[in-house]
């Protein structure tokens, strides 16, 4: 089994790109385990993984675990606290404003109260014109994702909100359309969100972490300008 890229690694801490289609941890349904970060990590490694965050499965990118109990603790609590910057790149269909910011509140589940719930977005490139000859007025706009807060699919609840639907993501931007994208791009089934960059203070050593993600490919093919 190909080993899970690391970004980062001390005595307390453990940082990998998680590919996209990969879940963090065990959940009620039965998965193998090379679909599990955690249990892939583990035995990567040969010693216990404690995840500090997560990601959703169709999300690419950054994702840190701690060695120890009391290191995934401090880590938590700076996430619950809000001191950790996370940026995201997400690719869209359609010309995107160039920066704007929501703020609609959001719940976890239907009839859960509403939270606050903060997302700054900047478009960073946009296609001058199609690559695609199937359909000349077919744009794509490269964001940059900005969350304040980590409420339940936030990302791409706003952008969904927004009329921008991230490229790929079967839930909010229907069946139908992300299967037509997926073979239009050639991605398959991906959805094109990466988690790029992960920053906070080492909650053992005290100073300051900037784990990056290498340019995804996709992103890259899509978006030669910026990468």
């Amino acid at each position: 089994m190909v080993p899970l890229p690391i970004l980062y690694q001390d005595e307390f801490l453990v940082a990998i790109d998680k590919p996209a289609g990969m879940i963090v941890h065990p959940g009620r349904e039965v998965e193998e385990s090379k679909w599990i970060a955690m249990k892939r990590l583990r035995d990567q490694l040969d010693r216990r993984v404690f995840p500090v965050h997560r990601l959703d499965r169709p999300t690419s990118g950054v994702l840190l675990f701690a060695l120890d109990k009391q290191t995934a603790g401090l880590a938590q609590q700076a996430f619950e606290l809000r001191k950790v910057a996370k940026t995201y790149y997400a690719i869209v269909c359609g010309n995107a404003p160039e920066r704007w910011i929501c703020e609609t509140p959001l719940s976890s589940q239907a009839g859960d109260a509403l939270l606050a719930a903060k997302t700054s977005f900047e478009r960073l490139s946009v296609t001058s014109e199609s690559f695609l000859s199937v359909d000349p007025a077919f744009t794509l706009s490269l964001l940059k994702v900005t969350p304040a807060t980590g409420r339940f699919h936030q990302i791409r609840r706003h952008l969904l909100e927004a009329g921008f639907p991230i490229i790929g993501d079967f839930r909010y931007a229907g069946m139908e359309r992300s299967h037509a994208f997926g073979e239009m791009l050639g991605i398959g089934t991906r959805m094109l969100l990466q988690s790029k960059v992960l920053e906070l203070e080492h909650p053992r050593i005290g100073e300051w972490l900037k784990i990056v993600a290498p340019s995804d490919r996709d992103f890259v093919r899509f978006f030669p300008d910026v990468f």
